[in-house]
Parts: structure tokens; C-alpha cells; sequence
């Protein structure tokens, strides 16, 4: 069963084009208007080894709040829809992430309650592009909209690039963990019976 999902989602403040496969080679395509937070996707496509296409179309003569935040919907609606019952998987995942000086804790429960916990202070307001402020914001939005509980804690760190990447990379490949199949779950991993 392909686990895959495409994603459509047009306001007045973006137009987004998305498509994810859980079971991919680490693929991707991305076109979002800020040149950091493609590279960002592109990092957390590839270390989770999950195809991402992906075409933003957002109101960045604003600024970039809506074109990021957003994203972060439409990737958590994809999630969602592309993990399906959530049969067989293992539903945990978590990853300690070092890049350079910068040391990121992110840990994933598909339990489908929705929250985020985010402890990091960047120490610039911007890099490239991307508003530092806005990373929280993305995850906030992909933790709420798949349903999924999502701590991320930045050990150490002092270059706000570094500490964005390692984020992007510790969720890719914690989520990754989360989504794989074990052979010893039958139905869901809950003794509620279900993980909606």
C-alpha cells in the first residue's frame, strides 16, 4: 500500500502545491520563494528519506509568515493523510541531531493529539531569507494539522543556521522512525485501540 498523499490549498495569501511519500529515496522538488526554507525542505526530505514535491506560491511582498506557516499546514495535512490508520507503525520516533556547535533533541508521538514544545532562542532574527522567529511557527503548524505531539529542545548551539538545519534534520529523521513499520504491531500501538 503506497503511503502518499497530495495536497492542494489556495487563500488569498498563498497557493500551495504538495505532494509527500512516506516510503520514498529522499527526493525532492521545492520551490517556495525563500531560498533557506528550501533548503531547510530539502534537508528534511532527504535525511527521511521522503520524496517531497512541493510549490509555493505566497505573499512575500508581506513578509514570509504566511508562505511558512502555510507550508507547515499543508506538510502536517500530508502526514496525516499519508500515514492513514497509522496501522503497523512503530508511532514513536525521536533524534539527537549534531551539526557542528549546534545539538538539537526532537522527539515524535503520531498519537493524534495535537502539541508542540519548542525550547530554542536563536541568536540572530534572520538567516537568509527566513525570519528566525518563523521556524516555530512551521512546526506549530505541522504538529497541529498532522496531529502529532512534537518536542524540540536545542541542546547547544550558537549560529542560527546550524541550529535551524539540525531542527529540520531531527525532525525528518525522528518522524521517520515514527512512520516505520514493525512486524510485531498488529492494528495501532495504543491500547485505546486507535490513534485518531
Amino acid at each position: 500500500m503506497k503511503r502518499e498523499a497530495t495536497i492542494r490549498r489556495k487563500t488569498k495569501e498563498t497557493d500551495i502545491a504538495l505532494t509527500l511519500d512516506l516510503d520514498g529515496m529522499g527526493k525532492s522538488e521545492i520551490s517556495t520563494g525563500i531560498g533557506f526554507f528550501n533548503h531547510m525542505l530539502e534537508g528534511f526530505s532527504k535525511h527521511g528519506f521522503f520524496d517531497l514535491t512541493l510549490s509555493v506560491d505566497g505573499d512575500l511582498e508581506v513578509d514570509g509568515h504566511h508562505t511558512v506557516e502555510d507550508t507547515g499546514i499543508v506538510l502536517g495535512q500530508a502526514i496525516r493523510e499519508a500515514a492513514g490508520d497509522k496501522a503497523g507503525i512503530r508511532r514513536y520516533g525521536y533524534f539527537i541531531l549534531p551539526m557542528d556547535e549546534a545539538l538539537c533533541l526532537c522527539a515524535v508521538d503520531l498519537c493524534g493529539r495535537p502539541y508542540l514544545n519548542f525550547e530554542c532562542e536563536f541568536p540572530t532574527e534572520r538567516v537568509g531569507g527566513l525570519d528566525t522567529e518563523l521556524v516555530k511557527e512551521f512546526f506549530y503548524a505541522v504538529s497541529y494539522s498532522a496531529g502529532m505531539n512534537l518536542h524540540i529542545k536545542m541542546l547547544s548551539g550558537a549560529n542560527a543556521h546550524h541550529m535551524i538545519e539540525a531542527m529540520f534534520k531531527a525532525f525528518a529523521k525522528a518522524l521517520d522512525t515514527a512512520v516505520s513499520c514493525d512486524e510485531r504491531i498488529t492494528g495501532v500501538l495504543s491500547t485505546k485501540g486507535s490513534l485518531t
